[in-house]
């Protein structure tokens, strides 16, 4: 069932600054849910211009499911970061997405206030979907993806792996929106607890917090 997060329109009051990265849940009443929910949060966040997004999977399986149900969204430009791909279009996808990132900034210094509309036709939010195998490699000197939005789209177990996801794909003021199924509050509420962080229920209308 999609959540009543999603639905609402999108706020045109302005982005406060943030000093750190924020962290909320969403979560889903049973996993045959799950990925109607994804479509519905990204048919929100996708359509505000050039807005660089990183989904995070477990598995290949995971990133093709995820690839196949977000491939129509004409809002969204789309692109699967996996291991056989080769590295010239690794480079590739990650180069595509920096220029994402720097078209965000860019916007948001220079926007005129009457062509909003304009804008979100014409620009296209960037999403890279990937999965823990083949995140940036920042000691052999990748560099971090930087992304706006980061949604782990299967909650990792592990500390190091939430925060590696972090590290490598978020950029220093960014949202991390964890996808959270049954059982799996308890496993959210360990990675807060071990790590120190504090993961908010996402608000109902989640343009309050993009």
């Amino acid at each position: 069932m999609a959540v009543d997060a999603v639905e609402s329109p999108l706020s045109s009051s302005p982005t406060p600054h943030f000093n750190q990265p924020r962290h909320f849940y969403v979560a889903v009443d049973r996993l045959q849910f799950k990925m109607e929910t994804l479509v519905d949060l990204l048919g929100v966040a996708g359509k505000h211009s050039s807005l660089p997004m990183v989904i995070c999977c477990s598995t290949r399986d995971e990133l093709d499911m995820v690839c196949s149900a977000v491939s129509d969204l004409s809002y969204i430009s789309l692109a699967p970061l996996y291991s056989d791909l080769a590295e010239t279009e690794r480079a590739l996808v990650l180069e595509r997405f920096r220029l994402s990132t720097v078209e965000l900034n860019n916007s948001i210094t220079s926007r005129p206030e009457d062509d909003s509309e304009t804008e979100n036709q014409e620009h296209k939010s960037c999403m890279v979907v990937v999965t823990d195998a083949c995140l940036p490699l920042i000691a052999s000197g990748e560099s971090p993806m930087s992304a706006r939005l980061l949604i782990n789209y299967e909650l990792p177990t592990k500390k190091e792996t939430y925060l590696r996801r972090m590290q490598t794909c978020l950029t220093a003021d960014g949202i991390v929106i964890n996808m959270v199924v049954g059982g799996e509050v308890v496993t959210l509420k360990n990675l807060e607890e071990s790590s120190g962080l504090v993961i908010a229920e996402m608000p109902i209308h989640i343009s309050e917090i993009l």
